[in-house]
This record gives C-alpha cells, structure tokens and sequence, in this order.
C-alpha cells in the first residue's frame, strides 16, 4: 500500500512495533527499508518526511499486521 504524509510518526512506529512479521518500506528507486530494525526505521522515517515520502509502499509479511495498518490508516485517512 502507498503511503504519504505521515505526520505522527509515534503512531506509525507504534503500530510497526505492534506487528510480528516484517514490516518493509520500499522506495521508487527499489530501496528496502525493514521497519522491525531500529536502524532502518530511522532512515525509513527520514524519507518518509523527506522529499519523497509520497512515493513509498508498505508491504507486511503477515496478513494480521496488515490489517492493523489499515485500522490506522482509517483512522487517520490523511495518511494514505
């Protein structure tokens, strides 16, 4: 799912933290970024505040941990 204008980053870190698979952020240019390394996310939340955060995608390895994200994104719809 594509991702953009992610404001809350606690809220987004926080549900990545909630999940139990791989979580993978993915760039335009084929870039990976694994949520569930505290290392990545750092970077990861870089691009996404930076200047290209609308052109990222959110891919779960776990069909439950997708479904959190999507509960997120409805509550917070300017996210997606």
């Amino acid at each position: 799912m594509k991702i953009k204008n992610v404001k809350d980053v606690n809220v987004f870190l926080g549900v990545v933290n909630e999940c139990t698979g791989d979580v993978i952020l993915t760039s335009e240019y084929g870039d990976k970024y694994n949520l569930k390394s505290t290392l990545s996310q750092y970077i990861a939340i870089a691009a996404l505040l930076g200047q290209h955060g609308e052109e990222l995608e959110l891919w779960c390895s776990n069909r439950e941990d997708e479904a959190k994200f999507l509960h997120m994104f409805q509550d917070n719809p300017e996210m997606m």
